[in-house]
């Protein structure tokens, strides 16, 4: 089975969980004999050995750099040495058409495409070769705007996409009835296929962890609750925040730890401020390596306050690495996720409790982390790439006949 992948992200290149939920999964399929072609619209360096990555680029250009993170602009280095800078939409439509040229020069059975920016390349890659074309969604646009109706031209996309595709997958029940209600997809035509967690992937914690200041506290007597994502509308931080302020009231030795970048940066800060909570809340920025996994386990309790999270990865990347977790029920993780704390993303007097009640107890802490762990060591990505073997197989058969 050979797959033209069309994918917008990779790690260690990756602004979120769209990229690290690509790797594996395509790790997992290529464990299956799956022959996979993946289509990245910027050129770097993933040391990955399991499939080809190609980069989509004009003929003139050298070289494509990605430009800071998220969905932002990127840099184009042409053949006489001058440079462009693209923003999102004139990348999309670069990739586009560098999709449309290598259609004509490889081999696929079947196109799979992951979310809004790579839909309409793979529209066109199926409308040139008359391959199955299957749209991946790990969010829609409704999402990523906090259960507005966000851009139109997104939304429109999107639409359109869904429509003509062969399959589309849903990272979660959650995503599969947002796609039912936001555009009127027949839910026959959507499949479920939960994201997972890669376990053998998640780095050894040393003794000496990165933040010291915070691992200080804790000797005296102070708990840690923490957050990691994007700073956007759709993870439903300002609720955490508020949140934040009741929990210090009732337990004042208690910090919060935010790390991660996003456009909501400057509005938490200032909020936090404003809520009085200043010197209990602590902005670290955007992290990898061993600043993220350390802040994960510095944690005694890991908080996704999401909106709308079409699943949310970072749940199952704390208790991996020995926190327990407090999930919004509008999130697709808390389908697989049973032994955590759930809470309505809006019910920010119940956030606070049930934050107040792991802060304020080591014995429930410890033992919603050791239920959540038994949970955790039954997930893996291989039963997610069963599903996808076999639905390429059907579609690839439905061509032939």
């Amino acid at each position: 089975m050979k797959v033209l992948m069309l994918g917008w992200e990779l790690p260690p290149h990756n602004s979120g969980g769209l990229g690290v939920a690509c790797y594996h999964l395509c790790k997992s399929l290529s464990k299956k004999g799956v022959d996979i072609e993946f289509i990245l619209p910027y050129t770097a360096e993933h040391n990955i050995d399991f499939m080809k990555i190609t980069a989509a680029q004009p003929k003139d250009v050298i070289e494509v750099i990605k430009s800071g993170i998220a969905y932002d602009s990127y840099k184009y280095i042409h053949t006489d040495g001058s440079e462009e800078w693209v923003d999102i939409y004139g990348q999309q439509l670069a990739y586009e058409h560098a999709v449309d040229q290598i259609v004509e020069e490889t081999e696929f059975d079947v196109i799979h495409a992951h979310d809004w920016l790579t839909f309409r390349a793979g529209l066109r890659a199926k409308h040139k070769s008359n391959k199955p074309l299957v749209l991946h969604v790990h969010s829609i646009e409704s999402d990523r705007a906090g259960g507005d109706t966000g851009n139109p031209l997104v939304r429109e996309i999107e639409y359109l996409s869904m429509l003509l595709a062969d399959r589309i997958i849903a990272v979660s029940a959650h995503t599969k009835y947002a796609i039912i209600r936001e555009y009127g997809i027949p839910a026959e035509n959507i499949e479920v296929v939960h994201n997972s967690i890669d376990q053998t992937s998640l780095e050894e914690l040393d003794a000496d962890n990165a933040y010291r200041y915070l691992a200080l506290m804790k000797q005296h007597g102070y708990r840690v609750v923490v957050n990691i994502g994007r700073l956007t509308i759709q993870k439903g931080l300002p609720n955490l925040l508020r949140a934040a302020r009741e929990v210090v009231l009732r337990a004042p030795k208690t910090l919060f730890l935010i790390v991660g970048s996003g456009e909501q940066e400057r509005e938490l800060l200032q909020l936090a401020a404003e809520l009085g909570i200043g010197k209990n809340v602590i902005f670290a920025g955007f992290q990898r390596g061993k600043n993220w996994r350390d802040a994960y386990a510095i944690g005694d309790l890991f908080v996704m306050p999401s909106i709308s999270e079409p699943f949310g990865l970072t749940p199952l990347e704390a208790i991996g690495y020995g926190t327990p977790s407090l999930i919004s029920k509008q999130s697709g993780v808390a389908e697989v996720l049973t032994n955590c704390l759930k809470v309505d993303y809006w019910d920010v007097d119940e956030m606070a409790n049930q934050i107040t009640a792991v802060v304020t107890s080591d014995a429930l802490r410890d033992e919603l982390h050791r239920n959540s762990l038994k949970e955790y060591e039954r997930l893996t990505w291989d039963h997610s790439a069963d599903k996808l073997v076999d639905l390429y197989n059907r579609h690839v058969r439905e061509v032939v006949v």
